[in-house]
């Protein structure tokens, strides 16, 4: 970050692993607002700061949110650079079968299929159920199991791509 808000860059140590965040409270040192501001301005103000670059996301960006109030008009807009994104096995698996479409393709036309990858981390979130066939032993768990794995084999396969 090349920016002056360089300062909000604070240290963070989590048992053997150290790493960095952007400081809000440190943000707030100039800008007061901030403490003021409603949670989902604060999340979009992180990303912001997180984001700044100065070319796309500009420390100006990160002014024009810490400076935010409720009932002014809005005229610029604020870039929005998502961390990850979540999703359920019913968006999620289509998803991945048009990755591997234009996987395909690009193989076809003889250009490197690893290059087709999503920009930022997704993160696939299979919900199910376990069918119960068998009940009244201990053993009921691990043989309802088996059988959920051989029934969805093809989907968990496809899902682990």
């Amino acid at each position: 970050m090349t920016h002056y808000l360089h300062h909000t860059l604070k240290p963070f140590q989590a048992g053997a692993r150290q790493g960095q965040f952007y400081s809000l409270p440190e943000l707030a040192k100039t800008y007061p607002n901030v403490n003021r501001l409603p949670v989902a301005i604060r999340i979009v103000l992180e990303s912001v700061l997180r984001n700044c670059d100065g070319q796309k996301v500009t420390a100006a960006h990160v002014e024009q949110l810490a400076n935010w109030q409720p009932n002014t008009e809005r005229v610029d807009e604020i870039p929005f650079v998502v961390a990850r994104v979540v999703l359920q096995d019913f968006t999620g698996v289509p998803l991945l079968a048009d990755l591997a479409a234009m996987r395909s393709v690009a193989a076809k036309f003889g250009k490197d299929p690893k290059r087709i990858e999503p920009l930022v981390p997704v993160d696939l979130v299979v919900d199910h159920s376990v069918m119960v066939d068998h009940y009244g032993s201990k053993d009921a768990l691990d043989l309802n199991m088996q059988l959920e794995f051989q029934r969805n084999r093809e989907r968990y396969e496809f899902i682990k791509w």
